[in-house]
């Protein structure tokens, strides 16, 4: 299981007893969990279809750093599902566990759409800065005083109109 996302644990996130609130941590997985989606898919629309059972194994504290681990386990024709694990950064006890998430993939006309996924798409992480950015993120590259080449940046004016048009394979 990869382990993309970090959380610092601040003092609105959690709740009466002075634990993580369950309630802020779900929003953390499927947030994460839609991203995964639309990057496995390739397309930004994407719903939220179903969670399984969510075991809460312990808890976090606050100034305690979180890891949510997404993985996929199965390709629908127009789903996808995954699994979750939340740890603890420092001493990678289990927080919690979620067995299933499913995600539908959907269409302009905002319905079901297949997605022709059958396996999961990693990228390089030691090639990802030579490797060039999809033609829906525009990026630019900005010069140095040095002369040097600077690493590319996105164009985040731009990007949310790139991502509104991006393709569906």
């Amino acid at each position: 299981m990869q382990f993309y996302t970090r959380k610092w644990i601040k003092p609105e996130d959690l709740n009466p007893n002075g634990s993580l609130f369950g309630g802020t941590l779900l929003r953390w997985i499927d947030e994460e969990a839609a991203i995964f989606a639309m990057c496995q898919l390739g397309n930004p629309r994407v719903v939220t279809k179903a969670i399984s059972a969510i075991e809460f194994v312990s808890s976090a504290r606050k100034g305690d750093v979180i890891e949510l681990g997404i993985d996929a386990t199965n390709f629908g024709r127009t789903s996808i599902t995954m699994r979750c694990a939340v740890r603890n950064k420092v001493t990678r006890q289990t927080i919690l566990t979620i067995d299933s998430i499913v995600f539908v993939n959907m269409g302009e006309d905002g319905k079901p759409a297949p997605h022709g996924r059958t396996e999961v798409h990693r990228v390089a992480t030691e090639n990802l800065l030579e490797a060039p950015a999809p033609a829906s993120f525009p990026m630019t590259q900005p010069a140095t005083p040095s002369g040097n080449q600077a690493l590319p940046t996105l164009d985040l004016d731009a990007a949310p109109m790139a991502l509104a048009g991006m393709a569906v394979d």
